[in-house]
């Protein structure tokens, strides 16, 4: 069994870099198509999210969406299990999300995330957030979307930890929507914590048939309340997660 499960998770790993670097490949040569810096990004954000759909096919997702996706712009909130939380949240979104320093140095993937709207903070560095926070200031003032967590780590808390507010002031001085998301994982095992690396985890968590997983797109939040758009949308998404664990652990019993 053991063995079936790595050698599955070897090979969606497999096809997980292969579709990624043809996909990749295409961007990087419809690229040359743009000399807008703004165009290439849109440009790498929609090939961003075809890489997505595709990824999903192939890792065995089952995902169970509540709520309607949103269709006004704004900043998006969710809670932050894993790595994998922005391919459920952005299958069919276009954002740009937030993403840690390190990525950016992953073999392939790093590479990707730079040429498809990432934004990378270095959250332990205050000049790197507020370089970040500058940049989430031009997208939002352009009428795009943020993905933020803004918990600033992963964790397998049955609800979210304290919100830092730095992208929540932005949001409130510019008018636009807070859009909480809740997003959580049927096995707690797949929650990417600690020390985990990449690989390890990956072949840990999609060695499963199917990755089970719920998110819910809830109602945008306006306000020019610093601390109302973050007790909002906190309160929002715990009632979510809690009711995801709830229905899961009746399911199983």
């Amino acid at each position: 069994m053991i063995i079936l499960r790595t050698l599955l998770a070897a090979i969606r790993l497999l096809l997980f870099l292969l579709i990624t670097l043809t996909v990749y490949s295409v961007l990087l040569l419809t690229n040359l198509f743009f000399k807008n810096k703004d165009k290439k990004i849109k440009n790498g954000i929609v090939h961003r999210r075809f890489i997505i759909r595709l990824l999903h096919l192939v890792l065995g997702s089952k995902i169970t969406i509540y709520g309607n996706e949103p269709k006004v712009s704004g900043l998006i909130i969710s809670n932050h299990r894993s790595y994998f939380d922005p391919l459920v949240i952005l299958r069919n979104i276009l954002a740009y999300p937030i993403g840690k320093k390190e990525v950016a140095s992953w073999p392939l993937i790093g590479n990707v995330c730079k040429t498809t709207g990432v934004i990378f903070v270095k959250r332990e560095d205050k000049e790197s957030r507020t370089e970040t926070i500058n940049e989430i200031r031009l997208v939002l003032e352009k009428g795009f979307s943020i993905l933020n967590t803004p918990e600033g780590t992963t964790h397998i808390e049955p609800t979210t930890i304290k919100f830092k507010p730095g992208a929540f002031v932005l949001a409130a001085q510019l008018g636009v929507p807070v859009i909480p998301v809740a997003v959580d994982y049927k096995n707690l095992d797949d929650a990417w914590i600690g020390d985990d690396t990449f690989v390890p985890h990956f072949l840990r968590c999609f060695g499963k048939w199917r990755t089970e997983i719920k998110v819910s797109y809830l109602d945008p939040i306006y306000s020019n309340d610093v601390e109302e758009l973050i007790a909002s949308t906190k309160m929002k998404i715990d009632n979510e997660l809690l009711r995801f664990r709830k229905d899961w652990d009746q399911n199983n019993s």
